[in-house]
C-alpha cells in the first residue's frame, strides 16, 4: 500500500470510529447489532460497561444460560465477553474503513483463576495498540498480528480469569 492510503484511512477513521463509538453507546442499536451480529452474545447477556478510544469493558453474568455442571459461568461464554473486549477497538477501526481490512481472530490462550459466580467483566486496554498495527498493515501491504490481553474480574475485583487474543489484521487490495 502507499502513504496515501494510510492517510486516506486515517481521515475517514476519525468519522467512522466515532460513529461506530455512538452505535455502541446507544443501547437498542447495540442490542439491534447482537441480534445481528452475534446472537449468541446477546443471548449470553452480554453488555458494554465501557467503550472508549483507550479500552474497552464488556460484562457477563452468571445466569442459567450461561453455567456449566460446576455452579458457574461456562468457559466458552468467558471467552466470548473476553474475545468482544478484545475485537470491540478492533470493529471501531475497521467498520466501513478505506481501505477494506480484514479483521480474524487467529489464536487464543485463556488462564482461569477463580470460578465465575456472578457478573464478570473483561477489560482490554489494547486499542491504541490495535490501531498502531492497522496502520502497519495498511503501510506494509501485509498482514499484522496483535496478541491482546483482557482480563476478567468480579463485582468486588478479584482477578477471575486472563485471556490473550491473538487479531489478524490486512488490507484488501481491493
Amino acid at each position: 500500500m502507499s502513504a496515501i492510503s494510510l492517510d486516506a484511512f486515517r481521515s475517514n477513521n476519525t468519522i467512522e470510529a466515532e460513529k461506530f463509538r455512538g452505535m455502541v453507546k446507544n443501547k437498542l442499536l447495540f442490542k439491534l447489532f447482537m441480534l445481528k451480529s452475534l446472537p449468541m452474545g446477546f443471548i449470553a447477556g452480554l453488555k458494554v460497561h465501557e467503550f472508549t478510544a483507550d479500552k474497552c469493558s464488556i460484562s457477563v453474568p452468571y445466569k442459567w444460560l450461561n453455567q456449566n455442571p460446576f455452579s458457574s459461568t461456562y468457559f466458552a461464554v468467558l471467552a466470548m465477553a473476553a474475545e468482544m473486549s478484545t475485537g470491540m477497538a478492533g470493529m471501531m477501526h475497521t467498520t466501513n474503513a478505506k481501505p477494506s481490512i480484514a479483521i480474524l481472530v487467529v489464536g487464543l490462550e485463556a488462564e482461569f483463576v477463580k470460578k465465575a459466580t456472578g457478573l464478570t467483566i473483561f477489560t482490554c486496554e489494547d486499542s491504541n495498540e490495535i490501531l498502531r498495527t492497522i496502520e502497519d498493515a495498511i503501510a506494509s501491504g501485509e498482514g499484522r498480528t496483535i496478541k491482546c490481553t483482557s482480563t476478567g474480574r468480579s463485582e468486588s475485583g478479584d482477578v477471575i480469569a486472563k485471556f490473550n487474543v491473538t487479531w489478524s489484521f490486512k488490507a484488501r487490495n481491493k
